[in-house]
């Protein structure tokens, strides 16, 4: 049984936050120049590639009387070897959807669904949701709480929220407070609002 000894927890918690929130300051300094540059060199190149690509279309279909939608998909097939657009995301989403990525871990653990859910007390109605509809879009503390029920590691939850298009960044107290409960394998809610609580941040509802 894991022992939750909160002031040992808030002292380290003040350590790594205050250490993350200054790297991020600084790192953000240094780098604002060099994100300008790598912008402007993507804005380059994607306008040099719109403009080559029209230029070729252009050429073939004088040549050959082939209608736009045709020569894009075509030449792109034979320049890139690529498969067709529609193709290539559902491909992206099927493999990294934030649904099976969820069942994949709760099937990895060997859970019930109702093990999950009760356990960090989400709505029956709410995951019954989530398993029947791929395209369903949870909210971000939905995610955690989920993450929190399935006591996945730091990593395991990048990828879990990264695949409902959320992020932990590392330039606030609530979610470097999220990490380092990740981190330090602090999963009880009770717990974890005691440390939230100690930054005045937004708590969970259990």
């Amino acid at each position: 049984m894991r022992i939750f000894k909160r002031k040992f927890y808030i002292n380290e918690l003040e350590k790594y936050i205050n250490l993350n929130l200054n790297n991020e300051k600084s790192s953000s300094e240094f780098f604002n120049f060099e994100e300008d540059v790598e912008i402007n060199q993507e804005k380059l190149f994607s306008k040099f590639k719109r403009s080559s690509m029209i230029f070729y279309d252009e050429v073939i279909i004088e040549d050959d009387e082939v209608k736009d939608d045709e020569v894009c998909e075509s030449e792109s097939r034979k320049i890139f070897g690529t498969p067709k657009i529609n193709d290539f995301i559902n491909e992206q989403q099927d493999d990294k959807s934030f649904q099976t990525l969820l069942f994949r871990y709760i099937d990895e653990r060997k859970l019930k669904d109702s093990d999950v859910y009760n356990k960090v007390h989400i709505d029956r109605r709410l995951f019954s949701k989530i398993r029947s509809d791929k395209d369903y879009h949870p909210s971000r503390e939905t995610v955690i709480l989920l993450a929190l029920s399935l006591e996945l590691s730091e990593f395991e939850l990048e990828k879990l929220l990264e695949s409902a298009s959320y992020s932990l960044p590392k330039n606030n107290h609530y979610d470097l407070i999220i990490r380092f409960c990740f981190i330090n394998k602090i999963y009880k809610i009770k717990h974890i609002n005691k440390l939230l609580e100690e930054y005045d941040c937004k708590l969970f509802n259990y």
